[in-house]
């Protein structure tokens, strides 16, 4: 039997597999009778010509099933299922070496997984060389898809067949019948990073390739950035048996059910084996702008009056971070800038007294280091940032792509869950789930966030791609008047991009503070969640996010360049219960804050309607939150 089903425990998606004539494995994929995905082929590449892509037959297979529920350290929920048919075949070479490869799949209601494993066997070495993959996705006419390359670049929509090579993951396809796909990649931790390309045959197959491409970010914040454009090897060196990463399909029939879905991505990656976690404490995270003793004071203070968690020494701390001599390990620090001012001299840091500073308060510090000095000092600094009493490091300008840099940033996230120490990672990297089985990985960046001061329009759309694949440091910004959106969409944002370290205030100072009453927003806001919603969205105009905290809510309303009302329906809350309504609004009211923010306060029950108006490149953010006698 050369032609197999597969089912959704809900029997909505149906994968159909076969082998064709040349004995080549084929998938297609369908959801309530619609095609997601034509005759898609499959298979591995080894070295020197040598290939996993044809010439099988297929000898047994099993199904199997799961469903069972289990508890994240921290999450966008806080109970999550695991409920999947799967499939597995084993495909035997026909002729030759007689080699033996197993394709896995897996259903979920929520989408569709597959990965690649080769057994020990006879007719292989132990150790090979896999050179490519050919995962194909081939896509019905009439699809778009949210197209975004390198570290952190803009999204454009454009037809499957126009992608450009080497596209990022995830990548968002929509379907002319209205259906939503999401495409990743899950349990990344030591094989080079999937990118998406179409075919030269067939423009509407997207084909996965092996990244020899190494991505990092150059430049400072907000000023010109390029890509770095080094070519590695993008081979894959391993030994059997082998396991390939899943590669992920989220599915959807609106745009916000691909964020409500996407569980399946930490589903795919094994649990954690952590004897003891309590040292792993998500938080809000305030920079120190200044990168002084007196500054990071005032950041530690502002902590405390705010219920911030954290505070980072951002980079230049030990000096230059692109000289492989800078040493990240001394008490006192000559602190460097990217742009120098000739004949300035910078005072010293005392980064011990800041950090004892800064836990005398309850007050966590991160300190940010260049991949350089992560790569050359990490045995030496690990110990001693230990016993200083850092809580965490944010790595920079991370090399990512090659199957080397891939295990590389793994290892050192585990290194670091060693001495208890906190991870994040910037610039490139993106999140496969690895947070679930390393949960000291709290966030990373791969992401075009506020420090490139971003559209209101691209906002909107990262809630349907980029926060699919999870967590993203979004840095949020909130006096510098640099942005291009209100600051009520910047207190909302804090609601709509997950991040169990989420940056606040990211190009401010403390001294910016005069008393906002919207601040409290901030102040109360939760950053880990029991539960996540999407009740309204629409890629790139606009989203609202409702997330909860033990009995409050919190809603994020956003909207691109264009004004908008939404009627926001609060079926969500708890019925039979009364709550109050604090609403943070743009406005130009005399009653406004300095920064044209109003907050008012209404009783609304589940059966409620909030009549939500935002002003071109606005929003709204919402605290509900049980109204107590």
């Amino acid at each position: 039997m050369n032609r197999l089903q597969l089912n959704s425990p809900n029997g909505k998606i149906i994968i159909t597999f076969e082998l064709t004539e040349k004995g080549a494995p084929v998938y297609q994929m369908d959801v309530d009778g619609a095609p997601l995905l034509l005759a898609s082929m499959m298979g591995l590449t080894l070295q020197d010509d040598d290939d996993l892509l044809s010439g099988f037959t297929l000898v047994r297979y099993t199904i199997s099933s799961k469903d069972e529920y289990w508890t994240p350290l921290y999450g966008e929920r806080d109970r999550i299922r695991d409920r999947y048919h799967a499939l597995t075949v084993t495909l035997k070479e026909q002729e030759g070496l007689r080699r033996e490869m197993h394709i896995e799949f897996r259903a979920y209601d929520e989408g569709v997984s597959f990965r690649y494993v080769i057994p020990e066997q006879v007719g292989f070495s132990r150790d090979i060389v896999i050179s490519g993959e050919r995962s194909e996705f081939h896509f019905p006419k009439g699809c778009l898809a949210y197209e975004e390359h390198g570290a952190e670049g803009e999204y454009g929509l454009v037809p499957v067949e126009e992608l450009q090579p080497n596209c990022e993951r995830p990548l968002t396809v929509v379907y002319r019948h209205g259906a939503y796909l999401c495409l990743t990649e899950a349990e990344l931790t030591d094989y080079s990073r999937m990118l998406l390309s179409t075919d030269a045959d067939n423009r509407r197959i997207v084909v996965s390739t092996l990244s020899g491409l190494v991505t990092a970010f150059v430049g400072y914040d907000n000023m010109d950035t390029s890509l770095t454009g080094e070519l590695a090897d993008q081979k894959v060196r391993t030994s059997l048996p082998f396991t390939s990463p899943w590669r992920v399909l989220v599915i959807g029939e609106r745009p916000g059910d691909l964020l409500e879905n996407n569980d399946i991505v930490l589903n795919l990656n094994p649990p954690a084996d952590m004897a003891e976690s309590s040292w792993i404490v998500p938080g809000k995270l305030l920079r120190d702008m200044t990168i002084s003793n007196e500054g990071a004071r005032a950041c530690v203070d502002f902590a405390v009056r705010h219920n911030l968690q954290y505070i980072m020494l951002d980079w230049g701390w030990y000096g230059d971070p692109f000289d492989d001599a800078s040493v990240c390990t001394n008490e006192v620090n000559d602190v460097w800038y990217f742009r120098m001012e000739e004949g300035v001299v910078y005072p010293k840091l005392d980064v011990k007294e800041v950090v004892r500073y800064a836990n005398s308060k309850g007050i966590g510090v991160i300190l940010y280091l260049d991949r350089r000095a992560v790569e050359q000092q990490l045995d030496h600094f690990l110990p001693v940032y230990k016993e200083w009493g850092v809580k965490g490091i944010k790595i920079g300008f991370a090399n990512t792509g090659p199957q080397v840099w891939t295990r590389w940033l793994h290892d050192v996230v585990r290194r670091c869950a060693e001495y208890s120490m906190l991870v994040n990672v910037h610039d490139a990297y993106r999140p496969t789930g690895s947070s679930r089985t390393y949960p000291n990985l709290l966030t990373q960046e791969g992401i075009r966030g506020n420090e490139h001061m971003p559209t209101a329009r691209h906002n909107c759309i990262l809630p349907f791609t980029r926060f699919v694949a999870g967590a993203g440091d979004y840095t949020i910004c909130y006096y510098t008047d640099r942005k291009k959106t209100t600051h009520a969409h910047q207190l909302a944002m804090a609601v709509v991009a997950y991040s169990p370290m989420q940056s606040v205030f990211w190009y401010d100072k403390p001294s910016h503070y005069e008393g906002e009453p919207e601040i409290d927003f901030f102040a109360r806001l939760p950053v880990v969640w029991n539960d996540t919603r999407v009740p309204q969205g629409s890629i790139g105009e606009f989203a609202v996010i409702a997330r909860r905290s033990g009995e409050e809510w919190y809603v994020g309303c956003i909207t691109n360049e264009e004004a908008r009302e939404l009627t926001v329906k609060l079926d969500f809350l708890e019925e039979d219960k009364p709550y109050l309504a604090y609403i943070y609004s743009d406005s130009q009211d005399e009653q406004a804050s300095r920064t044209k923010v109003t907050v008012t306060i209404r009783e609304v029950r589940a059966a409620s309607v909030l009549n939500v108006l935002m002003a071109p490149t606005g929003g709204q953010a919402i605290r509900l939150t049980p109204k107590r006698a």
